[in-house]
């Protein structure tokens, strides 16, 4: 991968451990109707989130760069908004993470246009995967929202 290509891949890492914390804050802090389920759901997420920094930084070191990690890397690269830690209505939260799943999935389309361009088909790969979750949970929200 080139270098533009690994700084691009070194942004989306940020941005998914960004999202990381910020889906635990929501976790952590949602209220309201239907709790129990969006509390559960939002576990579901972050989980998912753990898997995809650890294929994403891994993509980084197979190519021969260092991919970041610290909080203080992630939180200069990354262009994701924390969040305040109090209690987030259950709509708003769900809303909240419709916001940060489309913005990782069109940050993680660019990359992987970005990417075949190159040729690089392992980060392909992971980005078609990763795109196609993104997608089924945007789905699920804003049926949710409905």
């Amino acid at each position: 991968m080139t270098k533009r290509i690994i700084d691009l891949t070194n942004k989306y890492l940020a941005d998914i451990a960004v999202s990381y914390i910020k889906i635990h804050n929501l976790h952590w802090n949602v209220v309201g109707p239907q709790f129990k389920a969006v509390h559960e759901y939002l576990e579901s997420i972050y989980d998912g989130y753990s898997e995809k920094l650890d294929e994403v930084a891994e993509l980084i070191r197979m190519n021969g760069a260092f991919p970041a990690a610290s909080l203080k890397e992630y939180l200069e690269l990354s262009d994701i908004s924390e969040l305040d830690s109090k209690e987030i209505k259950v709509e708003d939260a769900v809303k909240e993470l419709l916001k940060n799943i489309s913005s990782l999935r069109d940050e993680a389309a660019a990359i992987r246009k970005d990417a075949s361009e190159e040729d690089a088909f392992s980060l392909v790969n992971v980005l078609e995967d990763h795109i196609s979750g993104y997608e089924k949970n945007i789905w699920f929200i804003e049926s949710m929202l409905k």
